[in-house]
């Protein structure tokens, strides 16, 4: 099965997480940032591969919905990261571009989808 670009890209920013994630020190608490960031970013693709089988439209603008607000989420722990030093600025950048692709591309689809919905 050929996955869509969305769904693609979710899981390429899931893994970059992981692998920026696997350099950071846990210390002094910074561990619950790194698996807050993770459940995040990981959320966003699962709820996009959960669409695909939503048991109506309304469901599956609602698995959209929660993807959407997983990568808002996801986001705030970048900034955070990069706030405590945990992450620099290139990669809070990348991060941060990777993620606003996909929240994009998030936003179009729910308003797409309530389009389809309508008519």
């Amino acid at each position: 099965m050929k996955e869509s670009e969305i769904r693609t890209r979710a899981k390429e920013l899931s893994i970059n997480i992981f692998d920026i994630c696997d350099t950071i020190e846990t210390r002094k608490g910074r561990g619950v940032l790194v698996n807050q960031i993770i459940r995040s970013a990981t959320s966003i693709g699962a709820n996009l591969h959960e669409a695909n089988y939503a048991v109506s439209k309304a469901d599956f603008i609602n698995k959209l919905h929660i993807a959407l607000k997983e990568c808002y989420e996801t986001e705030y722990w970048i900034d955070l990261l990069f706030s405590t030093k945990c992450i620099d600025e290139k990669t809070t950048q990348a991060l941060l571009q990777q993620s606003g692709i996909i929240r994009r591309m998030l936003v179009k689809s729910i308003n797409t989808a309530k389009e389809n919905v309508k008519q």
